[in-house]
């Protein structure tokens, strides 16, 4: 058995036209400051291409560190675990972020019909991809497991701001969403400090804040799922926008000659099986790509491109195992393909 992780994107910062202008009017781009940190399960890593006090930084990693404190499924202590903990018995009051979340989360499991379904949780304990003690369950357990996953049993009081679990069995993850509301939460942050141009990275869930230092787009390279390294299929152009990926790269094991994504499928219980290898969402708001990406990846590359293009402010760009690369419409003046193995198919 053998597990493995790999950032879902890289950046590609093509500062153009001080690259190519030569001007000598053209004062030259000051470096960002970068500060990397360990939440979340994930790197955390901030580029700031303005001036900007160490304050700016601490704020952030401080934003992130409480955001994880309520979500996290995995700290004891969190809003998240205690709901888990109260299942089947009594509601629990959570703070406004939390609940706005798991409101977004339900919302999503509404509209893909269950394919996204926060209440996961007992399935991800039980494969625990992407940890060392991963493993393939026995279909009595999966079986077991698939009881207790139903998000429409998730009760929640506006007023009250609680969050109930029907069920005593049920355990809440907001692994598929959380780092997008943090995303959303960190851009939001720097805006109110003056920040214009930065690069938010939460282990892949990219945020373009503004525009490069030039006042051109950024380029956000999309990852290559057949490689190991920084390589990239493709090119897209964003300002303001988030990009997060879903991949049958991202965390994965192998077991009897078989890997396994960690895409668990609530109805049946085993990692979604289609023609994909990765998903990327490009969007306003981080949450809204956090949570499209994995249920645009569970769809379907027919489905996934039916959801995404009643979305009018979304795109999707859909890698297929046959080296194939399909994309929305509204991409056409946004994303270049990179020479390599794979083309684009629509």
């Amino acid at each position: 058995m053998k597990t493995n992780r790999f950032l879902t994107l890289f950046i590609v910062l093509a500062l153009a036209a001080v690259s190519f202008s030569g001007c000598v009017e053209n004062p030259a781009v000051n470096p960002p400051v970068t500060e990397t940190n360990l939440f979340m399960g994930t790197v955390v890593q901030i580029k700031i291409y303005d001036s900007a006090d160490e304050y700016v930084f601490d704020k952030a990693f401080t934003m992130i560190e409480e955001i994880e404190g309520r979500m996290s499924l995995n700290l004891p202590d969190s809003e998240i675990s205690q709901i888990n903990r109260a299942a089947g018995e009594n509601p629990v009051h959570v703070s406004e972020d939390t609940y706005q979340v798991i409101e977004k989360a339900i919302l999503y499991g509404k509209i893909s019909e269950g394919t996204f379904d926060i209440t996961i949780g007992p399935l991800v304990n039980l494969w625990n991809i992407g940890k060392e003690n991963a493993r393939l369950p026995d279909q009595s357990e999966i079986d077991q497991a698939l009881l207790h996953i139903d998000y429409s049993k998730v009760k929640l009081n506006p007023d009250e701001k609680t969050v109930f679990l029907e069920d005593e069995g049920m355990m809440l993850d907001l692994g598929g969403i959380a780092k997008g509301y943090a995303a959303d939460a960190l851009a939001e942050m720097l805006e109110q400090e003056g920040i214009e141009h930065a690069i938010i990275n939460l282990g892949g869930n990219i945020y373009a804040l503004g525009q490069n230092p030039n006042g051109e787009k950024w380029h956000i390279g999309i990852q290559n799922p057949e490689a190991e390294r920084s390589d990239y299929i493709g090119i897209a152009s964003v300002s303001n926008k988030s990009v997060v990926t879903s991949g049958i790269y991202e965390r994965y094991f192998e077991s009897g000659g078989k890997s396994y994504h960690h895409i668990l499928s609530p109805f049946d219980g085993y990692p979604f099986e289609n023609s994909l290898s990765a998903v990327s969402i490009i969007a306003g708001k981080s949450i809204d790509a956090d949570a499209l990406s994995t249920t645009a990846f569970a769809l379907g590359l027919s489905g996934g491109l039916k959801l995404l293009e009643s979305y009018p402010d979304v795109e999707g760009i859909f890698i297929t195992r046959d080296f194939k690369v399909y994309t929305t419409s509204g991409l056409k003046n946004s994303f270049e393909m990179a020479a390599g193995q794979f083309t684009l198919a629509n």
